[in-house]
C-alpha cells in the first residue's frame, strides 16, 4: 500500500453497500396499511431512509397524523415486521463485493456505522458480508447520537487507533458527509445511492464516484 494512502474506510449501510429499500417499503406500507393510510410507492422510500427509523416513519406517515405518540407507535409496529422480512429484497450493490476485495487485498480496515438499529445493522453484515473482516459495525445505540454527529465514526477510528484523517467515509447522503466532515475525515459521495449527486455535493462531499470501484484509486494515491 502506498504510503500516505488513506488507512481505513467507514462505510453507511443502507443505500451505499445494501439497497434495501424495497424491504423497509414492505414493512412500512404493512404498518401504513393496518392504521388506514394510504401505502406508498417503492420509490418513495428512497428519499424517506437515511436519517434513522424515527424520521422514516415519521416522513411516511400523513402529515396529519404525526404526532409523536404516532410515530412511536409506528417504529414498533414496523420494527415487528421488519424482523420477518428484512433479508427478502435487499442485495448489496453490484461492485460492492468487488470493492471490499480490493480494500482488503490493500490492508484497509473496513468498518460500518448505520443510523439503522444496531440489532439489524448487524444482521446486515452478519448476512451479506461474511467473507470480510470489520474492525466495527455499528448502528443506531442507546446513549449514542446518531449520524450526522460525529462521535460513533469517532469512536471507530480510536478503536482502530487510526487518526481520523487517515479515515475516508463513504455514504449516500447529506447526513453521512456532514458526519465525516464534523469527523474530520474524507467524505466521498456514493451516486447509485439514495440522494442525488448534487444534493451530495451541497451537503459537503469532497469527491463523488458513479460505481464501487472507484473508490479504489483513493488507497492507492497519496492523500493529497
Amino acid at each position: 500500500m502506498t504510503i500516505g494512502a488513506y488507512k481505513a474506510i467507514i462505510f453507511d449501510l443502507d443505500g451505499t453497500l445494501i439497497d434495501s429499500a424495497a424491504d423497509v417499503g414492505d414493512a412500512v406500507n404493512r404498518v401504513l396499511s393496518r392504521y388506514g393510510f394510504l401505502e406508498h410507492p417503492g420509490a418513495a422510500y428512497y428519499r424517506f431512509m437515511g436519517d434513522g427509523v424515527v424520521e422514516l416513519m415519521r416522513r411516511a406517515l400523513p402529515e396529519k397524523a404525526r404526532s409523536s405518540e404516532r410515530v412511536q407507535a409506528g417504529v414498533q409496529a414496523f420494527f415487528r415486521e421488519y424482523e420477518g422480512c428484512w433479508h427478502h429484497h435487499s442485495r448489496p450493490y453490484p461492485g460492492v463485493p468487488e470493492l471490499l476485495d480490493g480494500l482488503s487485498e490493500r490492508g484497509v480496515r473496513l468498518s460500518v456505522l448505520s443510523n439503522k438499529p444496531h440489532a439489524f445493522t448487524t444482521a446486515f453484515v452478519e448476512r451479506f458480508f461474511p467473507e470480510w473482516t470489520f474492525a466495527a459495525v455499528f448502528g443506531q445505540r442507546e446513549g449514542v447520537p446518531r449520524k450526522p454527529d460525529p462521535a460513533a465514526a469517532l469512536e471507530i477510528a480510536d478503536g482502530m487507533g487510526i487518526s481520523p484523517a487517515a479515515v475516508l467515509f463513504l455514504g449516500d447522503t447529506p447526513t453521512d458527509m456532514r458526519t465525516a466532515r464534523a469527523a474530520g475525515m474524507f467524505s466521498v459521495g456514493a451516486c447509485w445511492g439514495f440522494r442525488s449527486p448534487s444534493e451530495l455535493s451541497a451537503g459537503g462531499a469532497e469527491s463523488l464516484i458513479r460505481h464501487p470501484m472507484e473508490l479504489l484509486r483513493f488507497f492507492d494515491d497519496p492523500i493529497p
